[in-house]
């Protein structure tokens, strides 16, 4: 097995890092009904989004490559706008045993600035295709920018 580790998102955006954090972490299953686009619905599996150990199914609108996925939270720290989660079902197919995602929301001038890292746990000696890789990123940009515009449309939302 071995673990390969890239970062799918360092993006700017005006908005504050409590709101993006909210949106795009705790509240992401009511939220998703505003990206039908990106999300037909998330569902909780166990616990909630304010606890370690949750889980989420998250489900993809018809014609998506994934039809659904699982993620479970490892460690969330809403003073610093952190959460690492771990895709345990769902898109993984046979060449990841798992793929760790650590999110952060940091203060930027009047906004934040949004990270993803993940660690992509292979199976074998399995790679990590770079058109998936892309494909990902362009996916988290188009769906950040959404939710940007959602929330400077809706100033109310998260405040």
């Amino acid at each position: 097995m071995g673990v390969h580790t890239y970062t799918l998102a360092d993006i700017t955006t005006p908005v504050a890092p409590k709101r993006m954090f909210h949106a795009l972490q705790i509240d992401n299953h009511n939220f998703a009904k505003n990206l039908p686009q990106f999300l037909k619905s998330i569902e909780f599996v166990q616990g909630d989004s304010t606890t370690v150990g949750c889980i989420k199914q998250f489900n993809f609108p018809d014609g998506s490559p994934i039809k659904c996925l699982k993620n479970r939270v490892d460690e969330i720290d809403f003073d610093k706008y952190y959460v690492k989660y771990t895709t345990i079902e769902g898109g993984l197919g046979d060449t990841f045993e798992c793929i760790v995602y650590e999110n952060k929301f940091e203060a930027s001038g009047t906004g934040c600035r949004f990270t993803i890292i993940a660690h992509y746990h292979t199976k074998g000696d399995a790679g990590v295709k770079e058109q998936d890789i892309a494909y990902t990123k362009e996916a988290i940009k188009e769906n950040v920018k959404a939710v940007e515009e959602y929330l400077l449309a809706n100033p109310q939302v998260y405040a």
